[in-house]
Formats: structure tokens, C-alpha cells, sequence
């Protein structure tokens, strides 16, 4: 057990994540393959957390499970990373080489 695993992280450690996450994310400006590598990673460390660490630690009594409650909701809901569809995905495909075209 690292001595992490004992503490919460600070917000700034949480924001130093965030920062990496979007620098790498622009450096991959245009790089599809490489952006798609980072949404599947984000997923995948979202799915990681929800379901090994989370769904864990969920509270066992009424008070607490309504303290959990009222921070989601005051702090922006439940976190969620949604997929984009293929018809979505190929829908803008198909916009963008129409608007090419009338150029």
C-alpha cells in the first residue's frame, strides 16, 4: 500500500491532472488516431474508477447516502462520458464534405 492510497488528493493534484490531459489533447490537434486514443483511455479510467472504487465506497446509511445526494447536486451532477454515435459520427462527415463541396 503507497502512501497515496491514504489520502484524498488535493484539488490542485486533480487540476495538474486536468492540465496534462488537455495539453495532450491539444498537441494531438488533427491527429484523430491519437485523440481517439485519449477518449478511449478517459473512458476507460472512468469505467475503472466507477466500478472498482466507487461503487465501493457508496454510503450505507440514509444521512450519508443523502450528503452524497446533495453534492451532486449542487456540484454539477452525475459525471458521465458519453459515446458519440457512428450516425452522428458519419452524419458530420457527410455535412462537412457537402459544405466542401459548395465551396
Amino acid at each position: 500500500m503507497t502512501s497515496c492510497e491514504n489520502t484524498t488528493p488535493s484539488s490542485d493534484y486533480l487540476d495538474d491532472i486536468q492540465t496534462i490531459v488537455n495539453a495532450h489533447a491539444q498537441a494531438a490537434t488533427g491527429n484523430s488516431a491519437e485523440l481517439l486514443k485519449l477518449l478511449r483511455t478517459l473512458e476507460s479510467l472512468h469505467q475503472g474508477i466507477r466500478e472498482e472504487l466507487f461503487l465501493k465506497s457508496l454510503p450505507t446509511s440514509r444521512h450519508a447516502l443523502h450528503l452524497l445526494l446533495r453534492e451532486i447536486e449542487t456540484e454539477g451532477g452525475w459525471p458521465y462520458i458519453p459515446r458519440m454515435r457512428l450516425k452522428a459520427l458519419m452524419a458530420s462527415l457527410y455535412a462537412e464534405e457537402a459544405s466542401k463541396e459548395l465551396e
